[in-house]
């Protein structure tokens, strides 16, 4: 193709030109026949200061641009690159805003040819990325792009996206562009235009499918692989005798280290399935945990013909079980391994409504963008799990439409060879190992319709969550967001959703003529408007209720029990409002349920259209009734056994308002619907034990009247000589001061710690408000202006892409809370030092924690001992597993809390990790110290 585009990028003196901000860096790259045939790139005089922020940004000061000419002097030049051309740019609406008014102001008539959005355009075409930042999609295309935010940089590097992007486009089947071309004309740029030169070119040409795409229905589809099938001698198994280790072990790994410790797993593992016994395994960082029980998994489901179900409570697990240790596994083993991944059935795309709605016109902006991203999504989706994607909010929103439910009434059935979640269950029936999560697995025992295969053998990994997990689980949460984005869905009349949708229905085939079931229109909008009034109302009164009574918070989120809330006047308005929206909603409910009994023995003779309409109302009957009984569970009639609360932001008060409840004791659940079935469940983790003891997590899960098998597997690392563990001595308690002067001690602290290392620092904290305080205040010092400083909460983007953009560079500084306390993997060099802030013991006001320590007291226990203690223990094992990955890595553990050498409990802490030499210093000692053992 001979198509021109001219790839811009500009720095400014600020967002707004409207307002007097001015370009101060012009770079275009101009591209012809797909190859990079002309760069120009001018510093402009703003003819005003740059501002300090502006400054740090990109390096760009007065004295730099002082002589550089005004913009009007490079404006023909600009003009003379752009005609005939596409202007691409990179968020185009922000340099073609700046560009249209210095050419204004500078005489010309401005630029008026197509534009091209390369943000947009990387949305389309890679639907999977973690990023459509400039920085993240160079990074995941492996272009170097080493001065970000200086505009010939930006301009280079966007002009090869540009050309990956095109080259991305020729791989697509005719049939995926001419979709793409259909629903590109709501697109904030032209790419309508670029995809109709593509489709009237291809059309010249006899198009072949790659062998690895089929078409369906007009629709592109990866070829799906078969399951099941064996290459190997599937009759092999390795001898797996308690007397067999050295043979087992050389047979299995032949060049690979020996770990004996290993090993034991793999004999724990295999002997209780063996013995239909339960185990429970911790595993120190560095055993192998994952192909410890993968490889005994493997051969006993093989010689038993039993599936092994292996649970996980992170995905990130699941992606490494898959992508790592499943084809690692697979060389070592004689026969075929049949795995399968197996998600919740909402986890899959739906493709019969999928191509139903594919058939809409009235799409809005993000609708038609995440169908686009969903079309490019079939050619490479081997799964069709919506983990995969990375959709907009409104993205999210449209899923709702296209998501696999038990809705399937009139669903075209043709697409059942092709559903992803029937694939998913069909390969689940043949497989050895099924990998799923503990929410899955907990769903599935007292499901209706059984997601998994009969099962007797478990491993559960990251086992220190199945607790927390199972109390998700075995309770309720209520939120303002989904709930109004359920009514959303149903809609007001005149907003023509599915209720203006389904009387559409109803008047086509004339069903409501002398049908007394059939609401009159103006009764339908009231009932909905009422509902919507009644939650609105219902949740105001929650958060009123929550400001009231909930304890001053240094942060904007705020909790308050709601145990025996009824018994206060503002308590009884809440209970009252929430009986009156779970009889409108049982209207609602009954309606549609009225509806679709009546209609279904008609179906046969409806078109696709209103086949879609009744399999959409069916779909949000199943949610309607979901929220009813989560209202009369966490509100109208709660579980004594349960406790109740409420989570809000006290900035946004409705959106953000969310009530659970939950069972205070899960270990009778968990030991009477879960463990009783199984015959043997191995739960393992690297931090299962509190002062080498098992007691803990063995009460939490209900195994203390089973038969069960114990196994402590220490980390084969030598942390003696890898790890120093330092605790500062010359900070204040972290309880006796105020938080603004504790942050100012510690952020001192840091800064001297982090020229000690240079960088390369995991900070952890217990509250995302302390995090943001000493963010701050670093920042504020100037005293880390070479250091790059990424915090949780403050810097975009999720867990993965911060520990990435961590470890790229050099001077690095990540601070993290919650999550980044465990499943954060960076070894080697990148990380050399993790500071403790604060012992990670949970708030003593947290609902929950309240709920249990009064239930441990009432039977006459010690909640700080029994409960408290343990589970903050547990968390400071993960957190001090951050820092030492591999048996090469070398590192220091700051912990700035006293407590842990000042306070009796705080042994608790030091016996539950490996021994290490551990110092109380000064911060003059400390860095004296770091500095000469790093």
């Amino acid at each position: 193709m001979t198509t021109k585009f001219v790839v811009i990028d500009l720095e400014t003196t600020g967002n707004s030109p409207k307002k007097g901000d001015k370009i101060i860096q012009f770079a275009a790259v101009v591209i012809e026949n797909g190859k990079i045939v002309e760069q120009f790139s001018s510093l402009v005089n703003p003819q005003q200061p740059i501002p300090l922020f502006i400054e740090e940004l990109t390096g760009l000061n007065d004295e730099m641009v002082e002589d550089a000419p005004i913009f009007s002097e490079i404006a023909p030049n600009v003009l003379k690159m752009l005609d005939g051309a596409y202007f691409v740019a990179h968020n185009v609406l922000f340099d073609l805003t700046f560009l249209q008014e210095e050419l204004i102001e500078s005489g010309y008539e401005g630029f008026y040819g197509p534009v091209i959005d390369t943000v947009e355009l990387a949305r389309i075409l890679f639907p999977t990325a973690d990023s459509y930042k400039l920085n993240d999609l160079a990074f995941m295309q492996g272009l170097e792009h080493s001065r970000p935010h200086q505009a010939d940089s930006d301009a280079y590097v966007t002009a090869e996206l540009l050309q990956l992007f095109i080259s991305r486009l020729h791989t697509l089947p005719q049939a995926t562009l001419r979709q793409l071309l259909k629903l590109s004309g709501g697109l904030k740029s032209d790419i309508s235009l670029l995809l109709d030169e593509y489709v009237l070119a291809m059309e010249r040409t006899v198009e072949e499918l790659p062998a690895h795409l089929e078409l369906y229905r007009g629709i592109a589809l990866r070829k799906q692989d078969e399951y099941g099938v064996t290459t190997g001698d599937s009759d092999t198994v390795y001898p797996a005798s308690h007397d067999s280790k050295e043979q087992l072990f050389k047979m299995v790994f032949p060049t690979f280290e020996k770990r004996l410790g290993q090993f034991d797993m793999m004999d724990a593992v295999y002997h209780s399935f063996l013995e239909d016994k339960h185990a429970v395994i911790e595993a120190g960082t560095g055993v192998g945990k994952s192909l410890a029980y993968l490889l005994p998994g493997a051969i006993f489901s093989r010689e038993n013909n039993e599936p092994i179900i292996i649970s996980t409570f992170t995905i990130q697990l699941q992606e490494q079980l898959l992508a790592n240790d499943i084809p690692l596994l697979q060389k070592m083993l004689p026969f075929q391994l049949r795995t399968v991944l197996l998600k919740g059935r909402n986890h899959y795309i739906s493709l019969s409504k999928f191509e139903q709605t594919l058939k809409d016109d009235e799409d809005n902006y993000d609708t038609s963008l995440t169908k686009m991203q969903i079309l490019v999504w079939l050619t490479e989706t081997k799964t069709g799990d919506i983990d995969e994607l990375n959709l907009s909010s409104g993205g999210l929103l449209y899923w709702n439409k296209v998501k696999n439910d038990e809705a399937v009434i009139l669903q075209n059935k043709s697409w059942m060879q092709y559903d992803f979640y029937l694939r998913a269950r069909k390969a689940a029936e043949k497989a050895d190992i099924i990998i799923t999560n503990h929410s899955l697995l907990l769903a599935d025992l007292v499901s209706e319709h059984s997601i998994l295969p009969k099962n007797d053998y478990v491993i559960i990994d990251e086992g220190h969550h199945f607790e927390k997990a199972a109390g998700k689980y075995f309770g309720y949460s209520l939120d303002y967001l989904s709930v109004r984005l359920l009514l959303s869905r149903c809609g007001l009349m005149e907003q023509k959703q599915l209720l203006y949708q389904l009387q559409q229905l109803l008047e086509e085939i004339k069903w409501n003529q002398n049908n007394e079931e059939v609401l009159h229109t103006f009764e339908l909008n009231q009932l909905i408007s009422e509902l919507q009034f009644e939650m609105d109302e219902l949740f105001r009164m929650i958060s009123s209720f929550v400001k009231k009574k909930a304890k001053r918070s240094y942060t904007n989120r705020m909790n308050c029990s709601l145990q025996n809330y009824e018994d206060t006047k503002e308590g009884k308005a809440i209970f009252n409002s929430g009986e009156r929206f779970s009889f409108l909603l049982y209207d609602l409910i009954s309606y549609f349920e009225k509806c679709l009994s009546g209609l279904e023995s008609e179906s046969e003779h409806f078109t696709i259209e209103q086949r879609r309409v009744l399999t959409d109302i069916s779909s949000l009957q199943l949610d309607l009734k979901g929220t009813r009984e989560k209202i009369k569970n966490v509100l109208l009639n709660p579980s004594s056994d349960y406790v109740t609360w409420v989570e809000m932001d006290a900035r946004a008060v409705q959106n953000a308002t969310t009530v659970y409840a939950q069972p205070v004791a899960i270990s009778d659940h968990l030991s009477e619907q879960f463990f009783h079935k199984k015959k043997s469940v191995i739960v393992t983790s690297a931090t299962l034990t509190v002062n080498n003891s098992f007691d803990y997590i063995i009460n939490e899960l209900g195994l203390n009247t089973l038969p069960l098998n114990v196994e402590r597997i220490s980390s084969p690392f030598n942390y003696k000589e890898q790890v120093q563990l330092l605790v500062a001595n010359d900070l204040p308690e972290v309880n006796a001061v105020p938080l603004d002067e504790y942050v100012a001690a510690i952020s001192e602290h840091i800064i001297s710690i982090a020229e000690a290392t240079s960088g390369r620092m995991l900070i952890l904290f217990t509250s995302h408000e302390m995090l943001r305080k000493t963010h701050d205040l670093m920042k504020e010092s100037g005293l880390l202006e070479d250091y790059v400083l990424i915090a949780q909460g403050i810097t975009a983007g999720s867990r993965t892409r911060l520990t990435r953009n961590f470890q790229r560079f050099e001077k690095a500084i990540l601070l993290g809370t919650s999550s980044f306390w465990e499943g954060v993997d960076i070894p080697g060099e990148d990380l050399s030092c993790l500071i403790i802030v604060r012992l990670p013991f949970s708030a003593p006001d947290d609902p929950l924690t309240e709920a249990k320590c009064a239930r441990i007291k009432e039977i006459g226990g010690n909640p700080f001992s029994s409960h408290s203690l343990p589970e903050a223990v547990i968390r400071f094992k993960q957190g001090f597993g951050r820092l030492i990955r591999s048996s090469k890595d070398r590192g220091i553990v700051v912990v700035f809390d006293k407590r842990i050498i000042s306070t009796r409990y705080g042994k608790a802490f030091l016996e539950s990790i490996p021994e290490v030499p551990i110092r109380r210093n000064n911060i003059n000692e400390m860095v004296e110290l770091i500095e000469g053992w790093l």
